[in-house]
């Protein structure tokens, strides 16, 4: 077959994130009867091989699993031909291939763990393979914006050992099982949520990943919508809502926090020229939004939260896949310079379109209930201020997604010759924003297994 002529390098990560779905597939069931499979096998008192297949990690397994596999399939159209902006073909294909199937892997690792010391190791196998995959074309911009971002996270995940550390010396242990409902101190908290912070790119440590965008097209968007950022805002929910429940001081502070980035970063969004800087700042915004809901630490929060997970990467992955089909052919990334890519890419368009309204939070979209899960969550907590500053960056989420579009899209075409052609890229664009639209008109679906994930954490 034509599109796999180029990289059989390629054929082992779509093979291997295709199984891991399947396989998450034939979990649901068990995980949400209670009677799915745990496995322990102790090797010291704080390094124990404990992984557990419940519903919480399941339903996160399926979301990064599904959204990776379509994004290596997108990797076979966009990586065959040669670096945007130059003329230059691509390098070190074996070595992108590699690290991508390393970092879904590490991801699903951290996913089914339930010891903290194992979950930080997987954490930082991923830390390296963003590094290297943001550094991929080896220039020295590029490399210097990897080592931004690797040194931040980095940061943020040694204050987290040291907070794992903490935890050890007052329970003997670092199984997350043994550790639920444990009166956990405070500075370690804090520890682990700084963590937290630096891998979901939230304040004060966002200023990495709207510089990640020199990465490749779809590892941008596996960093936004399938692995890297969802790392961090699935430890909280592993941690904090399934392990130790937040303590109200955290109950608090979390939301101040989290609705302050995503105001912050929505209003950076609409003054930025370039497309994968806007979507960037977005994806700090939304994460921000699944932050919230997840620490007010109440069914609703939790439910629109998690629901937000699976619509956010959905609809996410669309617009960076989208933009990487303009920039792929047109070689531009400043909005500015472009237009009318409408007539000469329609079914870039319509994806993008698709995807946004998701993302906009637009019924009968998907992003539509989960921020209404959000906002009443909030509000039923007592948090009006909050709640209404998140209803205005649900407003300004809207301005500056059709400020892009515009930009982008209507008008005069400014590339004419520029066409959409490879059928992995317009495939999988187009898969994303059907699905976003899918998943809000058949919410039951997934809120199923997310209930019962909610369920099982309390």
């Amino acid at each position: 077959m034509k599109i796999f002529k180029q990289e059989e390098k390629g054929l082992f990560p779509l093979l291997f994130t295709i199984i891991a779905f399947i396989g998450s597939l034939f979990l649901i069931s068990p995980s949400m009867s209670g009677k799915y499979p745990v496995i322990q096998l102790k090797l010291t008192d704080w390094l124990n091989l404990n992984f557990t297949f419940d519903s919480l990690a399941v339903f996160m397994a399926l979301c990064s699993s599904f959204i990776g596999a379509l994004i290596v399939f997108y990797s076979f159209g966009y990586m065959k031909d040669s670096t945007p902006g130059r003329d230059v073909p691509y390098r070190h294909l074996g070595e992108y291939y590699s690290f991508i199937a390393l970092f879904i892997g590490s991801m699903l690792g951290l996913i089914f763990s339930t010891n903290l010391l194992l979950m930080y190791i997987f954490w930082e196998i991923t830390t390296i393979c963003s590094w290297r995959l943001i550094g991929f074309y080896r220039e020295k911009q590029h490399l210097a914006n990897a080592d931004k971002a690797f040194y931040i996270t980095f940061f943020g995940s040694a204050m987290m050992l040291i907070g794992m550390e903490i935890i050890y010396q007052q329970f003997g242990t670092l199984n997350l099982t043994q550790l639920r409902g444990a009166p956990v101190d405070n500075l370690a908290l804090l520890l682990i949520l700084l963590g937290i912070l630096s891998k979901s790119a939230q304040l004060p440590f966002q200023i990495w990943l709207p510089t990640a965008g020199v990465a490749p097209s779809p590892v941008t968007a596996l960093l936004h919508a399938a692995v890297l950022v969802k790392i961090g805002v699935y430890a909280f929910a592993r941690i904090f809502c399934w392990t130790f429940h937040t303590p109200i001081p955290w109950s608090n502070i979390v939301p101040v926090i989290a609705v302050i980035g995503a105001f912050v970063s929505a209003c950076c969004a609409l003054v930025e020229n370039d497309m994968k800087r806007i979507l960037a700042y977005s994806t700090i915004s939304q994460i921000a939004y699944i932050l919230l809901g997840l620490s007010l630490n109440t069914t609703v929060g939790i439910t629109g939260g998690l629901l937000f997970i699976l619509v956010h990467g959905l609809g996410k992955a669309g617009l960076f896949l989208c933009a990487g089909v303009v920039e792929h052919e047109t070689k531009e990334k400043d909005i500015r310079k472009l237009g009318g890519m409408f007539k000469t890419m329609p079914i870039a368009g319509i994806s993008f379109i698709l995807c946004a309204l998701s993302i906009m939070g637009i019924p009968p979209f998907g992003g539509f209930w989960s921020k209404l899960f959000i906002i009443t969550a909030t509000v039923q907590s007592g948090h009006f201020i909050i709640a209404g500053v998140a209803i205005i960056t649900a407003i300004l989420t809207m301005v500056y997604l059709i400020r892009f579009f515009n930009k982008v899209f209507m008008g005069e075409p400014t590339n004419p010759s520029c066409r959409e052609k490879s059928f992995p890229m317009l495939f999988t664009v187009m898969t994303l924003g059907i699905l976003g639209l899918v998943v809000g008109c058949f919410v039951k679906l997934p809120l199923n297994l997310i209930r019962t994930a909610v369920e099982q954490m309390k």
